[in-house]
């Protein structure tokens, strides 16, 4: 399966961020944290340059929890600071505002050794599709005023939101690469619904969500769906289907199995906890 998937909107606000970078104090780099090397986009880093940095995984009530504070740590020893949230319950975000204190005190100390009483800081919130920018906002504002969507894509246009006296937020519109070089990056973002269903192989995705509970959530296969291995040649593919069919009762007439229902069904219940907390990027391969 190829993944492409880079609307026109995407391309100006790539544009718009070069443009907007050098009125902000610090970039808020929003990740999934089931996702915190596949939902970094490349092109943030050469973007972004040398501006101060915090990395914020969130949706971090559905990652494993363990894995991602492996990723915290691995931030640190890249040199980048890193929290993990739930925007979507307001939980761990008071350690943000903190956290963007710290990395600027140089900055704040300098200003205030010439005299300058430091303002509010200035952050600028970036990340791909359907990471949660919007409801970050909104929890810190305290107030629904950002767009929200379960949808990638829902923000279009970059908007300024005070948050108290201490911060200032200007969210953009996600960024996603125009091309996929790594076909696993694409499957995992598809898995956790960064990109439109309407563009995807459900077929396709489904059967890599199984062989990746299969290589590194193997309890998780069983206790759900009763299997322990998928297989590799088609017909033990299709008696895999054939089995969650009949568990999942997607039993059409003449009885016949409702294959598509089957793996809308799979990828669901991989994205609504069904299968518990999961993290498809790991810092060991990453490292290798």
């Amino acid at each position: 399966m190829t993944i492409q998937w880079f609307p026109g909107h995407m391309a100006k606000a790539r544009r718009e961020v070069t443009e907007k970078l050098k009125l902000v104090d610090i970039v808020f780099e929003l990740i999934d944290a089931r996702l915190p090397l596949s939902s970094r986009n490349p092109m943030i880093d050469e973007v972004i340059h040398q501006k101060p940095r915090l990395v914020i995984l969130n949706k971090a009530d559905l990652a494993d929890r363990a894995e991602t504070d492996r990723w915290i740590r691995y931030f640190k020893e890249q040199g980048i600071e890193a929290v993990a949230v739930n925007s979507f319950q307001g939980q761990g975000l008071q350690i943000v505002t903190r956290k963007a204190k710290e990395i600027l005190a140089p900055k704040i100390e300098r200003m205030e050794k010439r005299g300058i009483r430091p303002g509010a800081i200035r952050a600028m919130i970036v990340g791909i599709p359907n990471v949660g920018k919007s409801t970050l906002i909104n929890r810190l504002a305290k107030r629904n005023i950002a767009k929200t969507g379960n949808k990638p894509g829902v923000t279009r246009a970059q908007q300024w939101i005070k948050y108290g006296k201490e911060l200032e937020l200007l969210d953009t519109p996600g960024i996603l690469w125009p091309k996929f070089e790594d076909k696993e990056a694409g499957y995992k973002l598809a898995l956790t619904g960064a990109i439109k269903d309407t563009v995807l192989n459900m077929d396709d995705l489904a059967l890599y969500g199984l062989r990746f509970l299969e290589a590194h959530y193997p309890d998780r296969l069983e206790e759900k769906y009763e299997l322990a291995t998928i297989g590799e040649s088609p017909d033990e593919i299709l008696a895999v289907f054939d089995h969650l069919g009949k568990l999942k009762n997607t039993i059409i007439a003449g009885g016949e199995i409702d294959y598509d229902k089957v793996s809308e069904l799979v990828v669901q219940d991989i994205r609504t906890e069904q299968l518990g907390k999961l993290t498809f990027d790991f810092v060991e391969d990453e490292q290798q």
